[in-house]
Formats: C-alpha cells, structure tokens, sequence
C-alpha cells in the first residue's frame, strides 16, 4: 500500500471534521495548549502537516509555522483554511525534506511518524527533526502504544475503537512489525466506507534509542497533552525530546 495511495484527494477531502473526532475541542484545545508551551516563543516546524488541524490554530496562536508535507491533495486542503504566507509548506518527505531556516520547536503528531515504514526512515526522521533544531530546542512525538497485549495467540486483529458509525480495527504483522490500521465509517444505510493506512509500529523504548542516535534525550513523557501520567497501561503518549544546549 504506496502512500500516495492512503493519502489521496479523497482521503483529504474526508480527513477534517469540525468539531469531533481529532477536531474536538477536548482533543485538539490541549494539543495547542502544550505545544504554544513548548515552542517558548519560538518558531515552530509541523513534519506531515496534513490539513493543518494542529497548525492552523497554532499559528493563530502567534506561533509562527511551516510544515513540511508528502501529500498534495492535503496540503490543498490546508490552503482552503490559510494561505502560503500564513503557513508555509515544503513538499516532500518529513524524513529528508528541509525547510529553510531553525526551530525552537518540532513535532509530528497523531501517530504520524509511524507512516514511514521501515525503521531506516524513521531513525531518519528523528534525525532530520534534530538538524532543524536550535540549540536547546524539542522535538514532541504523540504516538500510540501497540496493543499487542490484546492479541491471544493465533490472532492477528484487534478492534481499538467502536462508536456509533464508526469501527477501528487493527491487523498486526508481528514478524515486520507492521501494522494495517482499517477504518469502518457508516451510517442508517446498507454502505459503509473503508479507509485503510498501514504503520511500522514503536515501542516508546525504541523511539527513545531512535532520538538517542539523533543526539537527543527524553525530557518528559505523559499520556497525553495534558500531562496525565505515563504507565505500563496507557495506551499512547507524548514525548518531549531536548537538543543539547551547545553544539
């Protein structure tokens, strides 16, 4: 399943919805919050920026942004909600793509990172964030835990979300540590819509051994934006890696 193909002009079109979901004030007001914090009147570089559902409110904020994007048809979504100047985008890969000047501040959010596929790219990315750096800066990671826990032997799926008109199901590769994320959205009618994106999952160990090997070190990890404390239960994070203050 190539890229191109998850994150398509249809996928764009259906990415954003106001209000819930991902855009649901108890959801994205806390991101804002936590990274307006951390960008400690800096400026701030978004990689896989997407529809810009956490850049456009940042920037709103007075923080000032640019993403780095693989998509076309999600940046042209984004570009409905603010124009080049407002936010500027570098197309290309959040693992090699540079965007001109340095950050107080770099993140990659809702699981992002686990879009590139081998652990080569994402050791990559994390070495990417790092260059873009300044001395003493943070690179912030939001993403989930594998539920690997929940898989009995023999079985290769697990269902991590069941709402009214929608289902999310996970297949797992545990030999590639690979997962295939399907989402089931319906509704009163007989049709339901598929939307599948395939992940290389990471344990939050490995992902600290990945900023290691970028030069950074975990400054704090919790459970969400909030702050809420990290455990062996939760079931995804968000990690705060420094840069050193001296280069």
């Amino acid at each position: 399943m190539d890229q191109d193909d998850v994150w398509d002009a249809e996928t764009a079109q259906h990415y954003d919805t106001p209000g819930t979901g991902m855009f649901a004030p108890d959801v994205l007001g806390p991101t804002v919050d936590r990274l307006t914090v951390l960008a400690d009147g800096g400026r701030a570089l978004e990689l896989a920026i997407g529809t810009g559902r956490v850049a456009v409110p940042l920037a709103e904020r007075g923080v000032p942004v640019v993403g780095i994007e693989l998509s076309r048809p999600m940046l042209e979504q984004l570009r409905t909600k603010v124009d080049e100047a407002t936010v500027p985008v570098v197309v290309g890969d959040m693992a090699t793509a540079v965007a001109p000047g340095a950050f107080s501040l770099v993140y990659v959010v809702y699981n992002a990172i686990s879009n590139l596929l081998t652990q080569e790219e994402q050791v990559a990315c994390f070495r990417n964030a790092a260059r873009h750096l300044v001395p003493g800066g943070r690179f912030v990671v939001e993403l989930w835990v594998p539920e690997l826990r929940k898989l009995p032997p023999g079985t290769e799926a697990t269902v991590w979300a069941l709402e009214p008109g929608y289902i999310g199901l996970d297949t797992y590769d545990l030999l590639h540590q690979r997962v295939v994320s399907h989402h089931f959205s319906f509704d009163e009618s007989r049709e339901a819509r598929l939307g599948r994106s395939p992940h290389r999952y990471i344990w939050p160990a490995e992902l600290d051994l990945m900023a290691q090997l970028a030069g950074l070190t975990l400054e704090s990890r919790h459970a969400d934006w909030s702050g809420a404390e990290f455990t062996a239960g939760s079931r995804s994070h968000v990690s705060v890696y420094r840069s050193p203050s001296t280069r």
